[in-house]
Formats: structure tokens, sequence, C-alpha cells
């Protein structure tokens, strides 16, 4: 080969690059589910990196954070799976249909909730046999309008005949409507496990007892659901005839994820919820809201009962047990502080006279003071200085002889 150009290598008079070999790749695994799974180890591995780090609660953290990320992983894995029945053989069949040639591969039949995963792969790597189709029922009309586009794409005999079995409502096959429905109830009760379980996690945060609450919730919720979907199930059991080949179905691994997910959640939510009623505010983690805060719920409960005190003194007293004092110099000690406690506090004025203040002053009427048993003694308003010496009292009044006299006949009234 004589090369003309810079890229000319492996090229015919100008044309494209020869590849003598097939470059197609059939589907390794589902996009979606691999997403959800990278996201919760992702923030599963977060956790671990700072779990050294924490100091208190340890154990409680350590389960509530790896019981929330699995049954939310569980939740989404299992909605959008393809494992919720499974059948799996090894098949000679035709490859195409009225064809004498037979191929021998595996088919594999995943059902999920919302569509039928089929794969064929041969075992003879002579023949270059690799399909993985996914058969979607979100409407009931979508599994015929699929197989009809399969057939028209030609594709190979096997995976045509299992999805013939799925046509809903055609040709007296009903197998595909009840896996449908099955389907059908099993999301909404996964959705709204999943609504719980995102709840549970703010109360978790905020008001732990909850929490416990809605985590039982969410545990029956799941394990109402592998229930349902059990029970509307074909009751004719699908069995799939190819040739002279048979294909069972059994419950796949997405049904007992959901089965675990439910039994630990329910059971752990009912324990907690247990612990919590018979020993209030006992079950905490270091994910609340004000946790080792001077707004902490434990902190506040125990200034509201005065704990916080009744435990340094006790520690206190505990101390003073323990130096191995007398009890005379206990008692001379106490009597000592309680002395210092009644003297005046230095820095601090004292305002409290002992005797009245020598004053010049002096008042030239005696005050009427208050007699015994409670007799007050009324007096006129004439008969104070001012009212004496005042310049716009008339000269009949200013007869003092006259108003002591007239005092003098006053009588003492009693006010009670």
């Amino acid at each position: 080969m004589v090369m003309k150009g810079w890229f000319d290598a492996f090229r015919n008079d100008g044309g494209p690059t020869l590849y003598n070999f097939n470059n197609r790749t059939a589907v390794t695994g589902d996009i979606t589910v691999i997403t959800f799974l990278t996201i919760f180890c992702t923030l599963y591995v977060a956790f671990l990196i700072i779990f050294p780090g924490i100091r208190k609660e340890k154990f409680t953290t350590f389960f509530t954070v790896t019981l929330s990320l699995f049954v939310g992983a569980t939740i989404l894995v299992s909605i959008f799976g393809s494992n919720w029945h499974v059948g799996s053989q090894s098949i000679v069949s035709s490859y195409r249909a009225f064809s004498k040639e037979k191929i021998q591969a595996n088919l594999n039949v995943y059902v999920g909730l919302q569509h039928v995963n089929i794969t064929l792969r041969a075992l003879n790597w002579t023949t270059d046999v690799d399909f993985n189709e996914r058969f979607y029922w979100y409407s009931s009309d979508q599994m015929g309008n699929s197989f009809r586009e399969a057939l028209s794409r030609g594709l190979p005999y096997p995976i045509l005949t299992v999805a013939e079995y799925f046509n809903t409502g055609q040709e007296g096959l009903s197998w595909g409507g009840q896996y449908r429905t099955a389907g059908y109830f099993a999301i909404i009760m996964l959705w709204t496990a999943f609504a719980l379980w995102l709840l549970m996690n703010l109360m978790l945060i905020v008001v732990p007892r909850y929490g416990a609450m809605l985590m039982t919730i969410c545990g029956l919720l799941l394990l109402g659901t592998v229930c349902g979907y059990l029970k509307l199930l074909p009751e004719n059991p699908l069995v799939i005839h190819i040739e002279s080949n048979i294909i069972d179905f059994h419950l796949g691994w997405c049904y007992w994820l959901i089965f675990a997910a439910g039994c630990v959640c329910a059971l752990s939510g009912a324990i907690i919820t247990t612990v919590e009623i018979v020993f209030p505010n006992s079950f905490s983690t270091i994910l609340e809201v004000d946790y080792d805060t001077p707004y902490d719920r434990h902190i506040i409960i125990e200034d509201s009962h005065g704990r916080r005190y009744q435990k340094k003194r006790f520690s206190n007293s505990k101390l003073e047990d323990s130096s191995g004092i007398s009890l005379g110099s206990r008692i001379l000690r106490r009597l000592s502080s309680k002395t210092r406690e009644e003297k005046t506090v230095p820095g601090h004025q004292n305002f409290e006279m002992e005797q009245p203040p020598k004053s010049p002053w002096k008042y030239p009427f005696k005050h009427t003071h208050f007699a015994p048993n409670n007799v007050l003694q009324r007096t006129t308003s004439q008969d104070s200085f001012n009212s004496i010496n005042s310049k716009d009292l008339p000269p009949v009044h200013r007869d003092v002889s006259r108003l002591r006299s007239h005092h003098e006949n006053i009588q003492e009234v009693s006010m009670w």
C-alpha cells in the first residue's frame, strides 16, 4: 500500500477507513440504577470519612444514617429496576422464524414495574448475537405498539416470542395486563414510602421521636408493597415455551430487597419508639439541629427540672466525701460560709444608719404620734405652724388660746 498523504492509511482510493470487525456493543447495565447507586454510595463514603471524628452518640448516628441511606437507595433502585420477576434458561432455538438455522444462547427475562427487559446472548462465539431489548407499558396500548415495532425491526425469534406473551389484552394473553396492574400498585406504594422517607429524615433532625414513628410507617408501607405485588401477580403462573424449552419465573432481588428494607425499617422504628415511650428523650443523634448547643433539647429539659445543678451538687458532695474530712470540720466550714454570707459584700456601700444624724434644726411643735391601741388623734388645720404664721390669716383665727381650748374639746376617734 502506497501512502499518498498524511491521512491515507487504511483507506482505499480516498474512501473512509475500513473497519473489518463489528463495533456494536449491547447494553451492559441500567444507567438510571447505576446513577442512584453512585449517589447514595458517595454520600455513605463521605459519612464514613467523617465518622471517626464523632465523639458522642456514635452507635445511634451510624445506625440511623446507614439505615436511612439503605432504605432510600432501595426504594429508588426498585422503582426503576428490572428484577421483580425473573426467568432465565439456556435454549436451542431458531434465530429467525421458519428457519432451520439453530443457535444456542442464554435467554433472560426481567420483569420490572413499568417494563420487561429481554436479553439474548449466543453461547457459540462464531455467531455475533447479543441483544438487550426493553418493552415499556406506561399506557395500555404501548406494549402492543412496541411489539409491532419489534416485528418491523426484525428482532430474533426468541425475543419476539417472549414479547408476545406480554402483549397486553391481545390474542387471549392476559399476563401482561396483570403484571402492569401489579406494577402500578407497587409504584404508588413505593413513591408514598419515599415521601415518608424524606419526612422521616427531616423529623430525625428536628424531633427524633416523630422520625422513629415515621420510620415504622415507612417500613409498614414497604411490607405492604411486597404483599400487594405478590397478590396481584397472575393467578396462573407465566410459563414461556420456546420450541422445546421452558422458562419459569421466580421473584427477583428487587422484591427481596424491598422486603428486607421494610422489615428492618419497621422493626427499628418500633424499637426506637418503644424506648422513647419508656425513657423519654433518650434517643439522640448528632444530626439534630441544636445538638450540643445551649439550645439543645436535653440541656433545656435538664435546666427546666434543675437536674444540672443537682448533678453539680451531687458531684461536689462526692468530692467532699472522698476527701476524708471529718464531720466537725465540715460543720465548722458550713458555719463559716454562712457568716461570710452575712457580712457586707466588699465593694458595696452600706447605707444603713446606726444613729440618727445630729442636726441643729429642731421643730418648734411636737409631732403627733399614734396613740396605743391603734387610736388616731385628729387635729385642726389651723393648729399647724404654717397656718398660724400665715399673713393672709384673719385676726380672729390668730387667737391661739381659742384654738387650744377648742383642740382640748376634740375627742379621740378610733379608726377601727
